[in-house]
């Protein structure tokens, strides 16, 4: 699927089983301080002050850096050319009235600061655990905050490869230090978020970024347990077997699992630097009402709850995250998923909480090949603007990703800038 997205997978979970080519194929798309890079110019006219979402309304982008999907275009250039192309990144943000861009910083089990805990990414420098020569993490809080922009660092909390040879990782890897925390799984190598040392150990890691540099929140993607491959099974026996006794089933273990990943994620950052947010951008589908009353009037075949193990609905009313960006990919009228039919039931989650609604917009399907008729047509995330802009529980939007809206093929970023953000 080469440049399309980690998102291009949400069509194809809402008719057919995920093979493994085809899940391997979606974690190619995603999910993409040297001496003078920080005196890099500021337009005069985006020093306004940081930050402006509260009175516009969330305004993001995901920056995504996976299998270098937007940043660094390619790995291996120059600290100087990476951190160029970052600026143009922030400076694209601004130039569209955007507010916050949320920025992958742990893509694999790595780093894209000077952690003391996990290896440089190899989407830097095309090595694992090479020094880039540069901290873009630090860079992009600083050179954010300078042009009014909210940075939002973006976490994978379990994913440790796109490939099942734990040989090809960092020597210092500690999947490789820590063999048993590893699982192999349609064709890669994920955390076993059963271990309690494992959800200690990735909890530390991602807060230690908290910890060292002022992030204006934290954020996780979709991927708790992995999408499921058909005809493979996660082997987490061993950990079930062990840990989950008082259980009445291994999916409510797991679910259990995913629930203190993200209770004690934000314990720890509030503890670590309070106000910082913790946001999630779960897949767009809890549960279909054909299994559960309280679930949506959708038919897809993945639902979060029961495939994902993540109750993201029981996060939104217990106020367990301070945001939720559900990832609703679908046109307006869509049969299996329709977005207006999403947005409104999110709509129905969110009131009455704490928790801020914003919804995950599909930029990367727009004038894309093989895309349906909707996302030819420049107009479609306007109309899906306006549509949202009807319920009040529902405070902005985040459009995937970063390199979509530079490349904007048909128009419909410029769209939804000139006829919403002016």
């Amino acid at each position: 699927m080469g440049r399309m997205s980690r998102r291009a997978f949400a069509l194809a979970a809402l008719s057919v089983p995920v093979t493994a080519q085809g899940a391997a194929a979606r974690s190619q798309g995603v999910a993409r301080s040297a001496e003078g890079l920080g005196g890099c110019s500021v337009p005069r006219a985006a020093t306004a002050g940081r930050p402006r979402r509260g009175t516009a309304g969330m305004r993001g982008v995901w920056l995504a850096t996976v299998a270098n999907r937007d940043w660094p275009s390619r790995p291996g250039l120059t600290a100087a050319a990476q951190h160029r192309e970052l600026i143009g990144h922030l400076d694209r943000a601004v130039r569209d009235r955007l507010n916050t861009v949320i920025f992958q910083v742990r893509p694999t089990a790595d780093a894209l600061w000077p952690s003391p805990y996990e290896p440089w990414s190899e989407y830097l420098t095309g090595t694992q655990g090479r020094d880039p020569g540069w901290d873009p993490l630090g860079t992009a809080v600083q050179e954010a905050h300078a042009r009014g922009l909210e940075l939002h660092a973006w976490f994978n909390p379990y994913r440790i490869a796109n490939h099942t040879d734990v040989t090809l990782l960092a020597a210092s890897h500690p999947a490789r230090t820590h063999p048993d925390w590893v699982v192999p799984y349609g064709g890669r190598l994920y955390y076993n978020p059963g271990l309690p040392e494992v959800r200690a150990f990735v909890r530390q890691a991602m807060l230690d970024a908290v910890a060292r540099y002022p992030v204006d929140a934290v954020h996780f993607d979709d991927y708790f347990y992995p999408y499921p491959v058909a005809g493979q099974t996660f082997d987490d026996t061993a950990a079930y077997d062990r840990y989950g006794g008082a259980f009445t089933s291994r999916s409510a273990w797991r679910r259990d699992n995913t629930d203190r990943l993200v209770k004690e994620m934000a314990v720890g950052i509030k503890r670590i630097r309070p106000g910082t947010r913790f946001g999630i951008s779960p897949f767009g589908v809890w549960r279909n009402a054909s299994t559960d009353s309280r679930g949506s009037d959708t038919h897809a075949r993945v639902q979060t709850y029961d495939d994902l193990h993540a109750d993201t609905r029981k996060w939104v009313r217990h106020h367990w995250i301070d945001y939720v960006v559900p990832q609703l990919y679908w046109n307006i009228g869509f049969a299996a998923a329709d977005y207006a039919k999403l947005v409104a039931w999110w709509a129905g989650v969110a009131e009455g909480t704490k928790t801020d609604l914003y919804i995950g917009e599909a930029l990367y399907k727009t004038g894309a090949a093989g895309q349906s008729t909707a996302w030819q047509d420049p107009a479609e995330l306007s109309r899906h603007l306006a549509l949202a802009a009807h319920y009040p529980q529902v405070r902005g939007h985040v459009f995937f990703a970063a390199g979509d809206v530079a490349a904007d093929p048909i128009g419909a970023m410029a769209r939804v800038v000139a006829d919403h953000y002016g």
